[in-house]
């Protein structure tokens, strides 16, 4: 007869495997329902409740700046009295990954190509201008070294 406050049994819930009624007993997380944070899993057909990404940012106060992979994702802000020019480097994005750039300084932003194509609806397109301070573009790869830029562009 059990005593008063035995466990005579663990069910597992949603979300867990195991359990029992006797002896030693595992209870372990059921990957295809709860994710497990200690693995790398890939989410298939799950609803995200409420998702959050924070914008991370990236603060440039120079003249030039050469976009690096980790930008990917970031708004990258340009503040100098003088223009500035950001560059665009071959073979670092692939194709979806976005940048953000705003001019935050009263020089204005160009986003240079380099050794990439680039196409928007700026007056040059090969090499687009933010059109004034404040304003704000994205940086699109939409295939090996081709970006589409578009935003508030002279």
């Amino acid at each position: 007869t059990p005593q008063v406050g035995d466990i005579t049994a663990v069910t597992a819930g949603t979300g867990i495997s195991g359990g029992g009624t006797s002896g030693a007993v595992t209870v372990s997380i059921d990957t295809s329902v709860t994710a497990d944070l200690t693995t790398a899993q890939t989410l298939t057909n799950k609803t995200l409740t409420a998702p959050k990404i924070n914008l991370a940012f990236n603060a440039q106060t120079g003249t030039t700046y050469t976009l690096v992979a980790a930008d990917s994702g970031k708004l990258v802000t340009s503040s100098n009295a003088a223009s500035v020019v950001i560059t665009i480097p071959a073979n670092i994005f692939a194709a979806g990954e976005q940048i953000n750039v705003q001019s935050i300084g009263v020089g204005l932003t160009t986003i240079s190509g380099g050794a990439v194509t680039i196409t928007s609806t700026g007056a040059s397109a090969i090499a687009p201008i933010l059109r004034a301070r404040y304003s704000a573009a994205t940086i699109i790869c939409t295939a090996s070294n081709v970006f589409t830029v578009i935003g508030d562009l002279s």
